[in-house]
């Protein structure tokens, strides 16, 4: 009825219904409603808190939040990364009650494999698909791992897609559809070295030169670096990790500034001897030209032991001409730099392969300048796992023509 209210303590509720769920708002005479969303049984779904990719101080909080003694997060962070248990019912070091809440309340399971491909050289590439959560959007990234008699290389993904298009690499074709997490990133790792039942040995070599620019998801990615480094987590040396930029200067700097104990060796995608080349095929160049990118090298604080590394791409008829070589030699002179030379791997996009004559003439004239160069022959070429063809590719038919794997 018109104008009717009832007693104050008659409860009222009003109901509506959208999408299987009821929302209610009950109030108390003329109070303010107070909203709460009901969903039905088959669609509720426990939140679980992703530790994964967590630090040892964050772990020890989380211990702490769930009434425990915080050194129980140490004991969760060594299982995880030394001992790669990810089953809290093998995490025997934790009391039965603390597996049974991981069990109940935190997700650490390792990414997933949608599809692996075999190289005839034994390098294998995984994609891994990454599910939409807190936020982050779904995605499809690459790993690739590769084995060889002495030692064994990883390389990771930072992000999905990238957003630095560099002309001659298919991953530019992607553009950037997020940043990796840092349980996301230290996941590949992890993900890789069971797959092949292999331990991360003194001898395993890390590298960030997967899909995505390092340092355009810096704190994701110094997460994950924190956790590789640190002795009571993943305990791999700074020797054997490398972490590769196009040349995002305000990154080099900042990198720059980590201690030396977690900082990776840094490696500049260079591929160019001269501004309007470089611009030509690395439109970041406009951004951070050649002086302003070589100047950021000279300020880098090189540890005893270390060089920087400059990646030099070899584009058949663009960029292998002896003058190239010299230019480079030029540039690099007043650096403690060494040079990998890698010839460009074949793929859909409008360049060709330097011949072995050029390559090798390339190689002679930094040698014979005094300058450490080596020429850098990618592996996993057969099946996309190489550098500069991680774009999801499944088969090539012809030139500009490629087709991307569904996930």
């Amino acid at each position: 009825m018109h104008g009717f209210s009832p007693p104050d303590n008659v409860l009222r509720e009003y109901r509506c219904r959208a999408s299987g769920a009821t929302a209610i708002w009950s109030e108390r005479g003329v109070g303010k409603p107070r909203a709460k969303l009901e969903l039905p049984p088959h669609q509720r779904k426990r939140v679980r808190v992703e530790l994964l990719g967590k630090s040892l101080d964050e772990l020890r909080e989380w211990m702490v939040s769930c009434g425990e003694p915080a050194y129980r997060g140490g004991q969760l962070y060594q299982a995880l990364y030394a001992q790669r248990l990810f089953d809290p019912a093998a995490m025997t070091s934790l009391p039965q009650a603390v597996r049974e809440r991981l069990k109940e309340q935190a997700s650490l399971a390792l990414p997933k494999i949608a599809r692996s491909y075999a190289s005839a050289d034994g390098s294998i590439r995984y994609l891994v698909p990454l599910e939409e959560r807190e936020g982050e959007r779904a995605a499809t990234i690459e790993t690739v791992f590769m084995p060889s008699e002495k030692r064994q290389t990883i390389c990771i993904s930072t992000q999905a897609g990238c957003a630095v298009d560099c002309h001659f690499c298919l991953t530019a074709t992607l553009g950037l559809i997020r940043n990796l997490t840092a349980g996301e990133i230290v996941g590949q790792i992890l993900l890789a070295l069971v797959e092949n039942h292999q331990r991360l040995t003194p001898q395993t070599n890390v590298v960030l030169m997967g899909q995505g620019e390092p340092l355009l998801n810096y704190e994701r990615v110094m997460a994950a670096l924190g956790i590789l480094l640190d002795p009571q987590g993943m305990g791999l040396s700074p020797k054997h990790v490398t972490l590769s930029t196009s040349g995002i200067v305000p990154g080099i700097d900042r990198l720059a500034g980590e201690p030396p104990k977690r900082r990776p060796k840094l490696a500049i995608s260079l591929n160019a001897s001269s501004d309007p080349q470089r611009d030509e095929i690395m439109p970041i160049n406009k951004k951070y030209p050649l002086e302003k990118l070589l100047d950021a090298c000279r300020r880098y604080p090189l540890r005893p032991w270390e060089q920087l590394t400059f990646e030099y791409v070899l584009l058949g008829g663009f960029n292998d001409t002896t003058e190239d070589a010299r230019r480079v030699v030029r540039l690099l002179a007043p650096l403690r730099a060494k040079v990998n030379l890698i010839p460009w791997n074949p793929g859909a996009l409008p360049y060709a392969q330097p011949t072995a004559e050029r390559i090798e003439g390339f190689r002679r004239i930094m040698a014979e300048k005094g300058l450490p160069v080596f020429v850098r022959y990618s592996r996993g070429q057969d099946v996309f796992a190489a550098c500069g063809q991680l774009a999801l590719v499944e088969s090539i038919s012809s030139p500009g023509t490629w087709q991307q794997i569904s996930v």
